[in-house]
């Protein structure tokens, strides 16, 4: 059985959950994480390097160079091929969203 996956950090929900081809017949749908889309939004329009984007995250270096190579590639497959691009799902939580509950007895936060 594998292990399940650690929530990785995003700072929110994007503006557009979806890019369809204009001008040509649509081949199909692709879709993208939410994580993923975090991970190009850090890399390629915010200009951070891997470590910096990572600890945002709250992933290793290597967790996130993994995201973010699928996203690219999943970008890019969209791009050459007409496929519609929907971005949804995904192992995540929203940055400030965290909900903290009491431990019994009333000792404080975990």
């Amino acid at each position: 059985m594998p292990r399940p996956k650690k929530l990785r950090f995003v700072s929110g929900y994007p503006t557009i959950s979806a890019f369809v081809p204009l001008g040509m017949p649509q081949t199909g749908e692709i879709f993208l994480s939410m994580e993923g889309f975090e991970a190009i939004r850090l890399s390629d329009f915010e200009r951070l390097d891997q470590e910096t984007a990572a600890k945002i995250m709250e992933v290793s270096r290597q967790t996130y160079g993994r995201i973010l190579g699928e996203a690219r590639s999943i970008v890019s497959e969209a791009l050459v091929t007409g496929k519609a691009l929907r971005i949804e799902g995904g192992t995540y939580e929203v940055r400030g969203t965290r909900r903290r509950r009491r431990r019994r007895g009333g000792r404080g936060l975990y």
